[in-house]
């Protein structure tokens, strides 16, 4: 079981709006914020590679799992 408490600070961060749910959008959005260039298509590449039930959304327990995993390929931009 992962500690999804490690990254809830994180995952408030990336949801903007509240609602659990982490888009592309939000995702893009927040990296620009910090000074990352993402284009749409990475920013739906980078949500695909943490959702793990296929709805084109991020929870906290998709990203606290994607994060745990050792070796997962990190998302990059252009």
């Amino acid at each position: 079981m992962v500690d999804t408490e490690r990254f809830r600070t994180t995952f408030a961060m990336l949801d903007q709006d509240g609602d659990g749910r982490v888009s592309a959008t939000e995702f893009k959005e927040l990296m620009t914020a910090i000074g990352v260039t993402f284009t749409d298509e990475n920013a739906a590449r980078a949500i695909e590679m943490m959702d793990t039930d296929g709805d084109g959304l991020v929870t906290l327990d998709e990203l606290a799992t994607y994060m745990s995993t050792p070796g997962a390929p990190r998302p990059t931009g252009p």
